[in-house]
């Protein structure tokens, strides 16, 4: 295993596009439930308990080595918002251009080749973690802390919060951030059977608001 490389990998800087989305922080913000620095806590340990522990564990699948095609259709089965499907495969076909371009491998080629329009971005991450000689625990903590991180980031820019107050609410969830993806690469390891459907219905539903808003800050 190459910390360098889970350093890249986890870097807010690689190229994989998470920039342009807010984890459905803007729609959280434009309904109030986002306010301040505790507010965004709540919402950051919600989403990182449902939505990130099901992404996580799904890195830590393909990470392990099973099937990405399969893990794909079960990241489909998991995500009961279409915009939200669409917005995963657009951020799994940026994903894999920079993993290709990184770390270039015939998985990661044939991946491409199945699914050109994208696969789901934490299968498309957790092959990329694999081809660059890490694991899967490797693959469940980017997932866990881009699962909050995006939100906090984008939630700087939305309520002008204080960056220093933001980077604490991360700092303060790291020990919930390694439990969620301890828990997800046990279950990658049971095979696809087990691996959680953790569900957050108000994310699903406040995406498609989100979906069709005439001028937004942030793509999701």
């Amino acid at each position: 295993m190459s910390r360098a490389a889970l350093l890249v990998l986890a870097d807010g800087r690689f190229p994989a596009g998470g920039h342009a989305h807010s984890g459905g922080a803007e729609p959280a913000v434009a309904e109030g439930r986002i306010r301040d620095a505790d507010s965004l806590a709540d919402f950051c340990r919600g989403r990182l308990h449902t939505a990130g522990l099901t992404a996580a564990a799904l890195a830590a699948a393909a990470a392990h080595g099973l099937d990405p095609l399969a893990l794909d259709e079960a990241a489909d089965a998991r995500t009961p918002s279409p915009a939200l499907r669409v917005t995963a495969r657009k951020l799994g076909r940026q994903m894999m251009r920079a993993a290709r371009a990184t770390w270039p491998s015939p998985e990661l080629d044939a991946l491409a080749t199945a699914r050109p329009r994208g696969a789901h971005q934490p299968v498309v991450l957790g092959l990329t973690a694999r081809t660059a000689g890490l694991g899967p625990e490797d693959a469940a903590h980017c997932v866990a802390y881009e699962t909050v991180s995006g939100p906090a980031t984008a939630v700087v820019r939305l309520l002008s919060l204080d960056p220093f107050h933001a980077t604490a609410v991360l700092a303060r969830l790291a020990p919930e951030l390694d439990r969620v993806a301890e828990q997800a690469a046990e279950a990658a390891r049971r095979g696809i059977d087990a691996l959680p459907a953790a569900s957050a219905p108000l994310l699903d539903i406040t995406a498609e608001a989100h979906a069709a808003w005439p001028v937004r800050l942030f793509a999701s």
